[in-house]
């Protein structure tokens, strides 16, 4: 059974940092094309990075320079840097695979307020 769990998240200031998980069971993330995810309230859920079977990264322009996509092959875990936090970063995050979604797992709430 495929289970995807975020973690990571919390309540950050303005200018902080953080960085999330993706912890993946029952399906291999290192050779497929992954991607995190964020959905803030009242908005759609939007894509704002991925990491390639190959290790290409790819950022929406909102985050690019400020968010990193890595990924440890051996824990089957992805990652998420977040620095240079914005209010407009505040949402529930979450990762899925880029091509064949599965279930999405319960995400994980980043805050950003002082």
């Amino acid at each position: 059974q495929v289970q995807l769990v975020e973690s990571g998240g919390g309540v950050v200031q303005p200018g902080g940092s953080l960085r999330l998980s993706c912890a993946a069971s029952g399906l291999d993330i290192v050779t497929i094309d992954m991607g995190w995810f964020r959905e803030a309230p009242g908005k759609l859920r939007e894509l704002v990075g991925q990491i390639t079977g190959t290790g290409a990264t790819f950022y929406a322009g909102s985050v690019k320079g400020r968010f990193t996509v890595s990924r440890d092959n051996s824990k089957n875990t992805m990652y998420l840097q977040m620095n240079s936090l914005r209010r407009e970063d505040t949402a529930v995050y979450y990762c899925n695979s880029m091509n064949e979604r599965v279930a999405w797992g319960p995400g994980t709430q980043v805050t950003v307020s002082s």
